[in-house]
């Protein structure tokens, strides 16, 4: 192997601040402001927000990236160098590290290894639902995923085949992501939380050689049969497996095979020969995710090896600003995006340990769960969506269960996924006695696009409700809608300006000219985010909602978030949604739907005139804020989103699909019933 990683390139950094290294620092005299029409280059003066350190590597990023991005790619190890660090030359098909190759099992486990880190924890497996705790080190890891590699290459899986991953949040599901790697072959992993007709869709589109699969997951009140649904949607595909492997949960359920398809995981790693690590060239591909919600016309996320894995060891120190001694909690899932590049492949390939958690905030067993994990793995840094946060709130405000726990060793929570309501955001700062940092970035982008950077010395307190600044890499602006630029603070489109940076997604799977239908054709040079926010003064961006969760009333754009942070300020409410309903007179006007904490006194009806008031006084009577009722509970999935547009779909006497998955399917009953008590959803068929 050429490189081993450079600890100069991938540096960690005080808290609150430090220097980014020699290698990615060039004068500056002070910072970009966002640029508003015909000032495309603005200089502001010094702030509190002013920080050198990402002045230098932001503007070189921007200015210089083939040799910015020549120093990232050395946080990685490579088997043969790039001849051509960047080639654009079919935009928006961006290559980066062209030529070079390496393997994404190797970095994240064998040079590990290699360099005496093998007694290290790699994962640490913390599982209330079945009462169990697990830590595998490197070296474990390094066995693991070699014999099933080996395993795997017996069954006729190579390079460039695809492996389709149906399990819950176990180590084995890593495991079979870095095996399926390490054979230069693709993964594309599903959440377990997807009924058998969107797993049938997947596996038809990737057309996988094998299937790997649990044979149960674990929710806190029942047991998912995993392989009962895998086997539901294998009678339903076009084109299902060669095999299918089966890693039986034996403390939990495990699920008669169906010979000669099915084979034991553990049989098949008794008897399996470690395999090498095959190199891959940087664009070929690491995995395809699907996007959520994507049924029956999959868009999957196409991501290849070499740029994202040096980028996400690169901001392990640039962004969460963690070293190898430290443990990261990414409380998420191994089907989303986050649980891929925070779970897995950003720590394994720095070097950290892990968590991984199968549970949930509040009822495995009550609100101190995540009190207990990070004071049981004396967690560093921990990655959550504010749902987590604004559950454990709400159900334990005073933090009784909380309490009997230390958090000394945290210094960091980062959100992302979602709105972060400024109630929670505050209590939680109190609560756990470290910042709460917001950042935002998507599916498509692999890792931030906004940030709090703490390694390049950025002020852990931001403005309110900010995101943070472009991360290095990300010319990020606002465009009007008709393609101009708008000013500071104005409310617009968020894009980012041509060529992305290593790490986001190379095309869609199967569908490269939608890649560009999607994600370019509005804005030509631009990649369209298809959110909507604001850049202020600072160069602070403010992501306020999807762009079609803004609502236009009467002329006036607002924003669906702003207005539920208003209403989620009230004592009473639990949890909140707002979204856009049509209006004679004014095109549309937000309807709001909550839920009550329990042993509120007050009426629904007290409520609702509160609400009113409160969006009044501090957004104004533009808002036309006026509709409002509680409901039993709201569609969240299980990574805590609002699943705005089904609710604003059916309010439009729409058909409603109800996505895969959401926690609790039944609230659209009462929700279809609420909305029509206020005058809506009145010939809406029922949301299946």
């Amino acid at each position: 192997m050429l490189t081993e990683i450079d600890d100069e390139l991938c540096p960690k950094q005080p808290l609150k601040g430090g220097g980014f290294g020699a290698r990615l620092a060039r004068a500056a005299g002070g910072r970009s402001a966002p640029r508003g029409e015909g000032d495309p280059d603005l200089i502001v003066q010094q702030d509190q927000y002013y920080s050198p350190q990402y002045v230098h590597a932001f503007r070189r990023s921007l200015e210089d990236p083939e040799g910015f991005w020549a120093e990232v790619g050395n946080c990685v190890t490579w088997d043969k160098p790039w001849t051509k660090v960047l080639d654009n030359s079919q935009e928006p098909f961006t290559k980066w590290f062209v030529g070079g190759e390496l393997n994404a099992c190797y970095n994240a486990v064998d040079r590990h290894v290699e360099a005496g880190r093998g007694a290290k924890w790699a994962l640490v497996h913390d599982s209330p639902v079945t009462r169990t705790k697990r830590r595998v080190t490197y070296a474990e890891l390094l066995e693991q995923t070699s014999k099933l590699a080996g395993a795997l290459a017996e069954l006729g899986v190579g390079k460039g085949d695809r492996v389709v991953i149906y399990m819950p949040m176990v180590p084995e599901t890593i495991i079979a992501m870095l095996a399926t790697v390490r054979l230069g072959a693709v993964h594309s992993v599903v959440f377990g939380g997807f009924a058998a007709r969107e797993l049938c869709v997947r596996i038809d589109h990737a057309e996988p050689k094998v299937v790997i699969a649990a044979s149960a997951g674990v929710e806190p009140n029942k047991i998912i049969r995993y392989k009962d649904i895998l086997e539901e949607a294998l009678a339903m595909c076009k084109s299902p497996p060669e095999h299918v492997v089966i890693f039986q949960r034996r403390g939990v359920a495990t699920a008669p095979l169906n010979e000669p398809r099915d084979l034991d995981w553990d049989e098949l790693i008794a008897k399996a020969a470690p395999h090498p690590p095959v190199p891959v060239e940087a664009n070929d591909p690491l995995y395809i995710l699907y996007t959520s919600g994507t049924t029956d016309k999959p868009k999957g996320i196409l991501r290849s090896v070499g740029g994202h894995i040096a980028t996400l060891a690169w901001t392990m120190t640039t962004l969460y600003n963690v070293s190898r001694e430290d443990v990261m909690w990414t409380a998420s899932d191994m089907g989303w995006v986050v649980g891929h590049s925070y779970i897995c492949y950003g720590p394994l390939v720095y070097g950290m340990t892990s968590v991984m958690y199968e549970g949930k905030p509040d009822r495995t067993p009550d609100a101190g769960s995540y009190f207990r994990v990070i004071q049981e793995h004396q967690v560093t840094a921990i990655f959550t969506a504010p749902t987590a946060l604004r559950v454990i709130r709400k159900v334990d405000p005073e933090v009784r269960f909380g309490r009997k726990y230390s958090t000394k060793s945290l210094r960091v929570i980062f959100v992302a996924g979602e709105h972060c309501d400024h109630e929670t955001k505050t209590w939680a700062e109190k609560v756990f006695e470290v910042p709460i940092l917001n950042h935002w970035w998507q599916t498509e982008t692999g890792h931030v696009i906004t940030a709090t950077a703490l390694g390049l010395g950025h002020n852990i307190n931001p403005p309110k409700f900010s995101a943070g600044m472009p991360f290095p890499g990300y010319d990020v602006l606002v465009l009007r809608q008709d393609g101009s630029r708008a000013a500071p603070n104005e409310l617009g489109r968020i894009v980012v300006k041509l060529p992305l940076p290593p790490g986001t997604m190379a095309t869609l799977y199967k569908a490269p000219e939608r890649f560009e239908e999607v994600y370019f054709s509005r804005f030509p040079g631009y990649y369209d985010t298809m959110d909507a926010g604001y850049i202020d003064e600072n160069g602070y961006v403010f992501v306020t909602a999807r762009d079609d969760d803004v609502i236009n009333v009467a002329g006036h754009r607002l924003s669906t978030f702003a207005l539920e942070d208003v209403v989620l300020s009230h004592p009473a409410v639990r949890d909140a949604l707002v979204v856009g309903v049509p209006e004679p007179t004014k095109g549309d006007v937000p309807l709001c739907l909550f839920t009550v904490d329990p042993g509120v006194q007050k009426s629904e009806g007290e409520v609702c005139r509160e609400l009113v008031v409160m969006v009044r006084e501090l957004v104004g009577p533009i808002a036309a804020f006026r509709l409002c009722a509680a409901v039993r509970g709201l569609p969240r999935n299980r990574s805590g989103k609002l699943a705005r547009k089904t609710v604003a779909d059916l309010a439009r006497n729409q058909f409603v699909k109800i996505p895969a998955t959401i926690e609790d399917p039944t609230v659209y009953r009462d929700i279809k019933a609420v909305l029509q008590s206020l005058g809506y959803a009145k010939t809406a068929p029922d949301p299946q």
